[in-house]
């Protein structure tokens, strides 16, 4: 009965901590904050002291990108929409090709679980802006 105590503990307190120790963190590889691009451009995804798996996949310190673009989440506890603000690399893709408007966009990268919920001490990177020519 100790041992069953001790693994929930440790499951509770002590996993989730050392999880996060290695602060992972997301980024933009490119484009580069101010960026001037064409209407169809191509973005890299940087991640560290994290791995990526494809949606559906449960894998412990990973997760898949989500790109938003001129738009942010409010509510980390809910899965991430799939619309033309946030686009889904489920499949574990780390460099996409997309095509925006022309002008100004705001652009952040949130690594998703499984589900596509942001994990409980969310990994986001800073929302870099792209002028789209």
């Amino acid at each position: 009965m100790m041992k069953v105590r001790l693994l929930i503990l440790m499951s509770v307190f002590i996993i989730p901590a050392f999880m996060y120790a290695n602060n992972p963190k997301v980024y933009f590889i490119e484009p580069t904050d101010g960026s001037e691009v064409a209407r169809t451009f191509k973005v890299k995804f940087g991640l560290e002291n994290f791995g990526v798996a494809p949606a559906g996949y449960d894998a412990p310190n990973t997760g898949h990108h989500h790109l938003l673009v001129d738009t942010a989440i409010t509510d980390f506890t809910l899965p991430i929409p799939a619309d033309a603000n946030h686009i889904h690399f489920g499949k574990g893709q780390t460099e996409a090709t997309i095509t925006l408007e022309s002008g100004a966009h705001e652009l952040t990268l949130v690594l998703g679980n499984f589900a596509h919920i942001p994990h409980p001490t969310p990994i986001v990177s800073e929302t870099i802006t792209v002028l789209v020519k």
